[in-house]
């Protein structure tokens, strides 16, 4: 039968299609995941809200796939990141923020333990709202271009900007010592 030789033939070509989407994802994951989990840390503070919003966004980039792959997958995967964090707070609006001196330490190497004004920049980056946050951590913490940031969270180059801008001024702040003298030098 003609018709049964040519579905026989249609059938490996497809698996091995397959095989490829499966092998050049595989290597995209491997390395876009620490910096996927990177971002999502940075984005919500929490490990395991971290872990989930990485795993959602590669379950997304991997079904999605053939579209990631024609643009940039590791923009994709940012943006699933950021639109799961958003969604993630719509969901549960009654955020529990914790002030900066409550937040336990992150879970990291004794190497990294070195790195105090990391813990404090992590402090400083909880206390600003979600957006400047998103902005902040994209521009300034990936590195990533102002017109990049602006397509991975779908508003306006200026409004990028503008976020941006506050941001920093807003860590400054946070993260300027306060040299207040107490009451017994004022005294003196």
């Amino acid at each position: 039968m003609a018709g049964d030789g040519a579905e026989e033939h249609v059938l490996p070509v497809a698996r091995a299609e397959h095989r490829t989407r499966d092998t050049e994802f595989t290597a995209f994951m491997a390395e876009a995941e620490p910096l996927l989990a990177r971002t999502a840390w940075l984005l919500c503070g929490d490990r395991h809200r971290a872990e989930e919003l990485v795993q959602t966004a590669l379950v997304r980039t991997y079904v999605a796939w053939p579209r990631a792959r024609a643009t940039d997958p590791l923009a994709y995967a940012r943006r699933v990141i950021a639109n799961a964090r958003i969604d993630t707070w719509r969901k549960h609006r009654r955020e529990h923020l914790v002030p900066p001196e409550d937040v336990p330490p992150s879970e990291v190497s004794s190497a990294e333990h070195a790195h105090v004004e990391r813990d404090e920049l992590t402090r400083a980056l909880l206390q600003l709202s979600i957006r400047r946050r998103r902005v902040v951590v994209l521009r300034y913490l990936l590195d990533l271009p102002e017109r990049e940031v602006a397509d991975d969270l779908g508003i306006s180059l200026g409004t990028v900007k503008s976020t941006a801008s506050r941001g920093l001024a807003q860590l400054r702040v946070l993260l300027t010592p306060t040299d207040t003298p107490t009451s017994k030098e004022t005294t003196r």
